[in-house]
């Protein structure tokens, strides 16, 4: 069995695992998959969360001292299943650093999945000052919608690090018609784009043959049909496999809190990162 499985408990209890996140954050939702534990999966589980500073020793989050806020009751489980939770309420707006995962009494768990949201030390990096991804996920960065994703998803665009290989990237379909492909981003803060840059690694035959970028000032994570999209990088070639570095190229817009990135008219990109202060 490829996950975490406990041996059989003979004595009351139940048994548990201590998680780090890795990226402090508010948590929005969690899956439970039980993939292939049919006989031996836990009849129950549970959630709970702590935000503690710097990097905590086992021992130390072990201890009784730590204070747990619950984030998910004492819920049933299905063997060989996909168990989806929402987390709700108003204790969980606060970002949270580690998980402490309850099993009832024993059993199996393939994988856990913690869906939310990037909290960054905003103050943190006044502090270390400079240019900023303001797009990067473990910045807050959320890619909010795209226009095709049939190959790769689209918030491979913005996570940390180089692709590891084509499928670790966003890719759409061949287009067939007019038009061309897009995806709009919030923007971990408002701020100020200075330079972009725009990675098509292992993209050789299926790179797109140019691309653009917009940005605007709004709020929340559903845009308007009607926004006034300011143009902050004009439509510029790319090529195959390559690390696209734009800072002359870059028009100052003012202050933006969403970009919308668009490739013409289709293809595979493997990270965007979009430098500016805020």
């Amino acid at each position: 069995m490829d996950g975490w499985e406990t041996r059989r408990r003979r004595t009351p209890g139940f048994d548990w695992c201590i998680i780090r996140l890795g990226l402090p954050g508010t948590i929005r939702g969690v899956v439970v998959d039980t993939s292939f534990f049919r006989g031996n999966y836990p009849e129950q589980c549970s959630l709970e969360a702590c935000a503690i500073a710097g990097l905590p020793t086992a021992e130390e989050l072990a201890n009784e001292a730590v204070e747990w806020t619950e984030i998910l009751p004492q819920v049933s489980l299905s063997g060989d299943s996909q168990n989806a939770f929402a987390i709700e309420g108003d204790e969980t707006e606060e970002p949270f650093t580690h998980l402490r995962f309850k099993i009832y009494p024993d059993g199996g768990v393939a994988r856990l999945r913690v869906y939310g949201e990037a909290v960054p030390d905003w103050d943190r990096l006044k502090r270390i000052g400079g240019d900023l991804d303001l797009a990067a996920v473990e910045n807050g960065g959320l890619v909010l919608s795209c226009s095709d994703m049939f190959f790769g998803h689209r918030h491979n665009l913005i996570m940390p690090g180089r692709a590891v290989n084509m499928s670790d990237g966003w890719e759409t379909k061949r287009r067939r018609g007019p038009g061309h492909d897009w995806v709009t981003i919030k923007l971990g803060s408002p701020g100020h784009i200075n330079r972009l840059e725009v990675d098509t690694s292992y993209f050789k035959g299926n790179f797109p043959e140019s691309c653009s970028l917009e940005g605007c000032k709004t709020t929340g994570h559903v845009l308007p049909v009607s926004l006034d999209w300011k143009r902050i990088l004009p439509r510029v070639k790319l090529q195959a496999h390559t690390r696209h570095l734009f800072e002359e190229e870059v028009i100052d817009a003012g202050i933006v809190s969403h970009v919308r990135f668009n490739i013409f008219p289709d293809g595979g990109v493997s990270r965007l990162r979009v430098y500016g202060s805020f």
